[in-house]
């Protein structure tokens, strides 16, 4: 049993954790930090298991073999090296951090701790990524050409009557999330692309405020990767019943994700709307654990974590700058 503490409820996915820990027979919750005291003590008490408001003093605990980061973006890199230090395993939300120069100090001292990392980055486990893979690995595609991916909501957009949407507030500091929508939910179409796309090259990005007066709620980026391929990523925390969509364009052929439908026009293939389920890979969670427990290699890569920290961290600067950023 690997025994857990959970890092701060900062982050709309750090109940997801918790239900995910809950819900795995290999780990259990032992404790709750969080950097609002309050806000961890009521988390606590859902929970059944005791708060602890010295974050050092939850390191040091030795019944604790691992931790889950919540936090604050702006605070990964402090908790997650203190908690290498601790010689704890970590679990943790993305971004990694706001800079690759950042990532790498994290993953220095987590190398040197010997001790498992994971950054969640769910959708490189669907089978709707894996199918976007296939189309490429097999040739249905040809050679790629393009690469889109959308992944948008509207939990910016107030309800009638409301001042703010379901987001919290939090979401739109720019000191704690080091940006908005393309920083946080456009982070699944950016490490989507990079994984097909290739090496990137070039960004340059638009990061809107429709509604937001803080940071970016409507946003895209055309990235140019070393392959040729152009990547189109689009976000946004305003816009009302847009789905999930990833596309795979190529000299042979097309791919279309649209949510869970995936449909292929080629001349390798039979084309149109494909049944056939691709089974997903182990979740980010169960990767983790089985790094820990085995020493298995996740698919989910370092490489996956610091190319998702350089695409935001130049879209910023091309926003910022109003150019083209070379990477």
């Amino acid at each position: 049993m690997i025994k857990v503490a959970v890092l701060s409820r900062w982050h709309v996915h750090a109940d997801d954790y918790a239900g995910n820990i809950l819900a795995n027979d290999n780990l259990s919750i032992e404790m709750v930090w969080d950097e609002d005291a309050k806000r961890g003590e009521n988390w606590a008490k859902e929970l059944n298991v005791p708060f602890e408001q010295d974050l050092q003093a939850v390191l040091a605990n030795p019944n604790i073999d691992a931790v889950v980061v919540s936090t604050p973006t702006n605070m990964h890199k402090e908790v997650i090296i203190a908690a290498a230090q601790h010689k704890k395993h970590i679990f943790t939300e993305k971004v990694l951090a706001f800079t690759v120069r950042d990532c790498e100090e994290i993953y220095a001292a987590v190398e040197e701790a010997g001790v498992q990392l994971m950054v969640s980055l769910p959708r490189l486990t669907d089978n709707n990524f894996l199918y976007a893979e296939k189309s490429i690995n097999d040739g249905w595609v040809g050679k790629v050409t393009m690469v889109r991916c959308r992944f948008a909501h509207a939990g910016g957009v107030p309800a009638e009557g409301q001042t703010n949407g379901w987001l919290p507030a939090r979401f739109y500091d720019k000191e704690q999330a080091g940006g908005g929508a393309m920083m946080d939910l456009g982070a699944h179409p950016i490490y989507l692309t990079n994984r097909l796309a290739g090496k990137a090259v070039g960004v340059y990005a638009r990061l809107q405020k429709e509604i937001s007066t803080t940071v970016d709620d409507n946003s895209a980026l055309l990235v140019d990767y070393s392959s040729g391929a152009l990547g189109i990523i689009e976000t946004s925390f305003v816009c009302n019943g847009s789905p999930f969509q990833l596309e795979v364009y190529g000299t042979e052929g097309s791919l279309f994700i649209s949510d869970d439908k995936v449909r292929v026009n080629s001349a390798k293939v039979k084309s149109g709307e494909l049944t056939e389920i691709l089974p997903g890979l182990p979740t980010p969670m169960e990767q983790w654990v089985n790094a820990i427990q085995t020493g298995a290699t996740p698919t989910i890569t370092k490489e996956d974590v610091i190319n998702l920290t350089l695409i935001n961290e130049a879209a910023l600067q091309s926003h910022d700058e109003g150019r083209r950023i070379e990477l």
